[in-house]
Formats: structure tokens, C-alpha cells, sequence
């Protein structure tokens, strides 16, 4: 997965997520809504200036006080979290 910085402050962050889809983006902005401090999560496919599809661009903006780069870091570990979770019940189920 490639990480390409747009844009970056203390309570902003928008970065390019090269080779991802709906699918992960999804899961990605959702661990970030249920994240402390992280006022709003969005991601964007396909931006007005792109003039076409392009790899996704995620938006976090924070409250004053929390970074949004370790606001990014904590809901990408909530997403571990739930995929190991996920794979925890799936093998429970299965045995």
C-alpha cells in the first residue's frame, strides 16, 4: 500500500491511498469515526480537479488537541482489531 501526504496540520490530514477501493475505504473511515478526537472521516474517489477516477483520498480532521496522524494510527489499529476478531469468531465457528 503506497501513502502519498496531500495535505497536513495538527488537526488535518488528507491522504492518497494508492491501489484501495470501497471496500477498505469503508472500513478505514468507519474505525475513524469511532475514533477519540476524530471529528470528521470522509474519503473521496474520484476529487472535482482529478478530471477522473483516482486512487481514494481520506480526510480526517480532529479536535483541537488530537493529531491526526495518530488519529490515523489508532483507527487503522481498530481495524486489526476487528479483523482479528472477525477471524477469532470464523475459526471458533468452523471448529
Amino acid at each position: 500500500m503506497d501513502l502519498r501526504v496531500i495535505e497536513k496540520d495538527d488537526t488535518a490530514l488528507s491522504i492518497e491511498i494508492a491501489g484501495e477501493d470501497h471496500t477498505f475505504m469503508n472500513v478505514l473511515k468507519g474505525a475513524l469515526l469511532e475514533t477519540d478526537g476524530v471529528a470528521a472521516a470522509t474519503y473521496d474517489m474520484n476529487p472535482e480537479q482529478s478530471g477522473g477516477q483516482t486512487d481514494p483520498v481520506l480526510t480526517i480532521k480532529t479536535e483541537e488537541g488530537t493529531d491526526a496522524l495518530e488519529a490515523l494510527e489508532t483507527g487503522t489499529d481498530r481495524v486489526i482489531e476487528k479483523t482479528d476478531a472477525l477471524t477469532d469468531a470464523y475459526d471458533d465457528a468452523a471448529a
